[in-house]
């Protein structure tokens, strides 16, 4: 009877200590995003930060490979950031146009693009009026040689940029 016990115990020892095959499986999981993680390279973007208590639009200007290209509308809620450019940023230059929807007002400069109302890319910055667009002055961003960039849209007409953190 004392054996039995003894044996009876050091299985339940056993037992306890063993991992359960699907246990194993997590664990192998989770190595692996584990390592997934550590070797993806960062993010690089250009991303808008929108400081406001209002819901602002925003339109971007870049030069891509062909031509220059402006794209809108990014409808930013009050208080949130949102990438606009995924990636590298592979211009040192980047062009901003927004629109505060709620309190009026707008975050612009003397570099003049076309845009409109409506969803839109357009390529080329040319004769924006003949080709039925408007001719919008877009503020521009200097990025030096960051590969990626965020800007802050504080007060309409004020914003505060630098190096993605």
């Amino acid at each position: 009877m004392i054996v039995r016990s003894a044996f009876a115990l050091k299985c339940r020892k056993t037992e306890a200590t063993s991992v359960h095959p699907r246990s194993w499986r997590v664990v192998l999981m989770f190595l692996g995003l584990i390592t997934v993680f550590l070797s993806t390279p960062a993010l690089a973007d250009l991303r808008i930060c929108n400081k406001t208590t209002s819901r602002i639009g925003i339109a971007v200007g870049y030069k891509d490979t062909d031509a220059w290209t402006t794209e809108g509308w990014w409808n930013l809620p009050a208080a949130s950031c949102e990438t606009l450019l995924a990636g590298p940023l592979v211009s040192r230059y980047y062009y901003l146009y927004a629109i505060d929807y709620d309190r009026g007002g707008e975050w612009s400069g003397r570099s003049f693009m076309c845009a409109q109302e409506k969803t839109f890319t357009i390529k080329g910055i040319e004769d924006c009026l003949k080709r039925g667009f408007e001719r919008t002055g877009f503020f521009e961003i200097d990025t030096g040689d960051q590969k990626n960039w965020t800007v802050q849209l504080t007060e309409p007409g004020r914003s505060t940029a630098g190096p993605q953190n």
